[in-house]
């Protein structure tokens, strides 16, 4: 079980994010607002973080961006989730630090494959690197 935190600005999805990875046995927090979701980070460090990039006032890409740069939270796994499809988008969200790029509309076993995989490939880095 992983805590994940979930920042999408649309309130039904979010809701169904969250009702999917809790059934999946996550710990999940949501935040709708991307401006406020460091903060949060920062008091607790989720496990694992899933962004929407399109979001007023803050982008996750912008926001995965702090998330690297912020000490304790640097190497928390980011997954985009995003309406965002192209080549080049996918680039900008992993120069961004970004660890897993999903297009939306995606399934629910996909996305928890996805989280899965990089909450684990994080965990063997950290492992290797102790």
């Amino acid at each position: 079980m992983a805590r994940v935190m979930i920042v999408e600005d649309d309130a039904d999805l979010l809701r169904l994010l969250a009702i999917r990875l809790r059934k999946a046995g996550h710990d999940v927090v949501e935040e709708a607002d991307s401006s406020i979701a460091l903060d949060l980070m920062r008091l607790d460090r989720p496990d694992a973080v899933i962004l929407d990039w399109m979001m007023p006032l803050l982008s996750g890409v912008e926001l995965s961006r702090q998330i690297r740069q912020e000490p304790g939270l640097e190497r928390v796994p980011v997954l985009m989730l995003t309406a965002k499809s192209s080549a080049e988008d996918a680039e900008e969200a992993q120069r961004a630090g970004v660890d897993a790029f999903l297009s939306k509309p995606c399934s629910a076993a996909e996305l928890l494959h996805r989280l899965e995989a990089v909450i684990e490939a994080k965990a063997r880095l950290r492992d290797f690197s102790a």
